[in-house]
């Protein structure tokens, strides 16, 4: 907490854990429950945002929230008001697909958005997903929060953030 509050972070991402065959699902998920309310509560005090991101299992297999459904049972289930969802654009490619629908519906939990190609976690324009459409719809909601990008560049930084440019244009 005091490492984001001296880098004026209003958002923290915490990873919920991989799931351990050692330790009784139960029992896991009773932990994870307990760390999430005293983390949004701790962070809370302070005016910061606590995020919980799913991710797909191909790409980290055993991650218990895969889909956007998997996060908000999560958060319903801590029943703290300062728990959000971070949505990942190329995760939730990967496991649910219907991007638009999923935002604009949720988009009252949602308080960061990360964005990839899929696939290849590549920049925009490289893959299958619609970006002009889906950044369109992502400002029709009136999300006025920051869009990471969370992408490995195919070719150089540079030539990887070149598609940027149409939409600073405005």
């Amino acid at each position: 907490i005091e490492y984001a509050k001296e880098l004026d972070c209003r958002l923290v991402n915490v990873f919920v854990g991989l799931e351990r065959r050692d330790v009784p699902t139960e029992r896991a998920h009773q932990v994870l429950l307990d760390n999430l309310r005293f983390a949004a509560s701790a962070l809370q005090a302070d005016d910061i945002r606590l995020l919980i991101e799913p991710v797909n299992n191909q790409d980290l297999p055993g991650y218990p929230i895969s889909r956007t459904q998997d996060a908000l049972k999560l958060m319903t289930e801590v029943g703290h008001p300062n728990l959000w969802l971070e949505y990942d654009i190329y995760h939730q490619q990967i496991t649910e697909g219907n991007l638009t629908k999923t935002i604009t519906d949720n988009i009252g939990r949602i308080a960061h958005i990360q964005l990839a190609d899929n696939p290849g976690r590549h920049e925009p324009g490289s893959g299958e997903i619609n970006f002009a459409n889906l950044l369109q719809r992502i400002e029709e909601t009136g999300y006025s929060g920051w869009i990471g990008c969370e992408y490995k560049p195919a070719g150089t930084t540079e030539d990887g953030l070149g598609w940027i440019e149409r939409y600073m244009r405005g």
